[in-house]
């Protein structure tokens, strides 16, 4: 075969194989993004489920326990997280360790006497509050998986992020949900005689393995709190009326009775000082008389007297 017949062969077989390529291959453009547990999908699926109280949650911003001390990735963990619990339907509060020390040593304070209450206790801060999540990404990794086919070649890049997360709820101290999870993120891109991909920084893995990670936490965290019975808190008394939390998505019918609890002291183990809960004293109950919208209802008192803000409401089976 002659070289001019040769070269001809060569150009066709170039000009083919970026046809099947696409033309967005020359430019390293990422052909596939996808999370391989398509967890996006179930978390959508989960928010839609669940039909329980929009319960505020505040968030502790997520430490960074990586080995090398990935930049910002803490940061990052808790802004998904955040958005995340917004897209399924609760509220989410930015809290700061620093603010949560002062107010636990203020709470502590008062409870032994040697700091007076006043007009406020220090435990009202956390009235607007029901759960509590804090955790921490613990591990972060990058690699790459690539095949040659003739003079094309493709790249796919995968993330892997680890975390540790746990939900507590405010008002009994108790931890409802610690676990330990991964998050993983792939991107594919093609090139065709070296033209194409490039090495580079590439924010998006670390993004979408974080959100990844996130996603699963929050799920099972809907999980959770769908197999709990109601619970909620005393919002405001108007007269003889209870305004409290609840509303049309907490699923109560009228007429449903709620037995009232007064939140106590914490109840620390004397051996490892971990809190095993607040101590609880019911003080009544009343029933639901109408819902004034999705997240509020009205009430009337059974038995009992003296309820105030931030008493928690819990179904009776």
């Amino acid at each position: 075969m002659s070289r001019a017949k040769v070269s001809d062969c060569l150009s066709a077989l170039i000009i083919t194989t970026l046809i099947f390529s696409g033309c967005t291959s020359m430019g390293g453009t990422v052909k596939k993004d996808e999370s391989l547990t398509d967890q996006t999908e179930k978390l959508e699926a989960a928010g839609l489920n669940y039909s329980g109280p929009a319960y505020t949650i505040g968030i502790i911003s997520l430490g960074n326990k990586t080995p090398s001390k990935v930049l910002g990735i803490g940061e990052a963990a808790t802004d998904i997280l955040r958005t995340s619990l917004k897209q399924a339907g609760f509220e989410p509060i930015m809290l700061t360790k620093d603010e949560l020390k002062q107010q636990d040593a203020m709470i502590e304070l008062q409870q032994s006497g040697i700091v007076k209450t006043g007009k406020k206790e220090a435990t009202e801060g956390y009235d607007s509050i029901d759960f509590r999540i804090s955790g921490a990404i613990t591990s972060y990794s990058e690699l790459s998986e690539g095949s040659n086919i003739i003079i094309t070649s493709t790249k796919t890049q995968i993330a892997r992020v680890g975390v540790d997360y746990a939900l507590v709820d405010i008002a009994s101290g108790k931890t409802l949900v610690a676990k330990s999870g991964q998050g993983e993120y792939r991107k594919k891109t093609r090139k065709v005689l070296g033209l194409g991909d490039k090495s580079s920084t590439d924010t998006s893995l670390r993004q979408g393995a974080l959100r990844d990670a996130m996603n699963k936490a929050v799920e099972a965290m809907i999980l959770e709190l769908s197999k709990r019975p109601f619970q909620g808190r005393v919002l405001i008394m108007d007269g003889d009326a209870v305004i409290f939390k609840a509303g049309t998505r907490s699923k109560l019918d009228s007429g449903a009775t709620l037995a009232v609890y007064r939140p106590g002291k914490e109840l620390i183990d004397p051996d490892t000082g971990r809190s095993l809960g607040k101590r609880e004293k019911k003080i009544g109950e009343i029933q639901l008389s109408s819902h004034t919208n999705e997240n509020v209802s009205e009430g009337s008192i059974v038995s009992g007297a003296d309820f105030r803000k931030g008493d928690i409401l819990k179904a009776i089976k």
